[in-house]
Parts: structure tokens; sequence; C-alpha cells
């Protein structure tokens, strides 16, 4: 394919983005506490990993390990606080007790982002109906990726379903960006491609170490190299 593949990894800090850039990574997903699945970091560590790379970075607002919202209006305000340290990518998505998006909690730091691009995530894979979500956001300000791997349980699960909705692109509730993440692995890249996904996202795959250990450049390059062989 001639369209080059963006390539996301996790960083959790300056020394992540730095190595994640110098194997080739398009854009980094900024989290803090792992252990949590990933939560919002600090306006300072923001700053501090934008003043270490120039690649886009999408900021994770999630305050909980889950997909509840959580304290929506603490949320919103810490948004607001990364906006204005210069952020201007995110990453958020919140299901309700039914298994249905929330979209309260979503149009409430929507309004914040005031147009900025975001992904809406994996919380799509814990849907009721995934359909039914992607309908239910059209039309929503700035939403242009979903990041899934397809099913909870990852992309071996999940491979038949987002090769299913890639076949959909451009249809109404399937116009943005699929990248898949969660339990990706490099022999799952060239069905994905065949199928027309051009977006992919890892985060311990990056990590020689595990998530113990620093994103590794020749990690990064490793992926950089299958997709762009693709």
């Amino acid at each position: 394919m001639s369209t080059r593949a963006v390539l996301e990894v996790i960083a959790l800090d300056a020394e992540d983005a730095v190595a994640a850039q110098a194997g080739g990574a398009d854009r980094l997903e900024l989290v803090t506490d792992m252990a949590a699945d990933g939560l919002t970091p600090s306006a300072a560590t923001f700053a501090g990993i934008r003043a270490a790379v120039d690649i886009p970075l999408r900021v994770m607002l999630r305050l909980a390990d889950g997909f509840a919202a959580d304290d929506v209006e603490r949320l919103a305000g810490t948004a607001g606080e990364l906006r204005a340290a210069g952020a201007e990518e995110f990453v958020l998505g919140f299901l309700d007790a039914d298994g249905g998006v929330d979209l309260a909690a979503v149009e409430r730091l929507v309004a914040v982002l005031e147009g900025c691009r975001w992904t809406f995530h994996r919380a799509i894979d814990r849907a009721a109906d995934r359909e039914a979500l992607r309908k239910r956001l059209e039309g929503q300000p700035g939403l242009d990726t979903y990041l899934t791997a397809g099913a909870p349980g990852g992309v071996d699960d999940g491979l038949p379903v987002l090769v299913a909705e890639a076949a959909r692109s451009g249809q109404p509730g399937y116009e943005q960006r699929i990248m898949v993440g969660g339990g990706l692995r490099l022999d799952h890249v060239p069905p994905l491609r065949d199928a027309g996904i051009d977006a992919f996202h890892i985060g311990g795959a990056a990590r020689p170490e595990g998530w113990t250990g620093p994103v590794g450049a020749d990690a990064v390059a490793r992926w950089r190299a299958v997709l762009d062989a693709g």
C-alpha cells in the first residue's frame, strides 16, 4: 500500500517520548498510571513531553480505571488546564451503566476541547452495541479516530470485527479512522493492512522490559519497518 500507516505509541514521560519519536512513531498517547490502564497526566507532565518532541500528542482524559466518567466537572477542569498548557489533541470515552455511550459526559468534555481532534478509545470494545455507539457519536466535533481491538479480549478475538468495520469506511457512523490497539502483534498487521486499516497503537510492545521499563527506540523502529513494508 502506498499510504504510510500511522504509528501511535503510549508515552508516560519525556524519556519515552524521545525514544518513540527516534524509533519512528508518528504520534504519542500520553497517560499516567498504567496499572489503572492509563489515566490523565498532569499539565506539567504534558508540558515536559511537549518540549521534548515535535510529533503530535494525544492526551488521555480519564480519572479512574474503568469506563465510567467519574467526576465529569473535575475532568473538564483538567482538560481546560491541559488546553491552557498547549494540548491540542485528546483521547476519551465513557460508557453508562447499560453499556451505552455516556453522551452527556462526552459532550461536556468536547465543549471544553473547542474543536480539538480526539480519539474515542477502547470503551467501544466494552459497549453493548458498537454500531449504536458510533451512531450516537456521529457529528461530535473533533472526533476523528476510534481506538479499538474489535473485542474486549484484544485483536486476536476482534480481528473479524475490525475487518468488517473497515469495509464500512465512509458510511454514517464509520467516517472516522480505525486505529487498532489492544493485544496487537506484528503478525496482525498484514491482514489489517489488507483490510485498509492504516493506524496502529502500541504500548507494552514498545517496551523491551515491559511496563517496568522505558520505551525502546529499536522496538518502535521494528514496528515502523513492518508498517512501512505493508
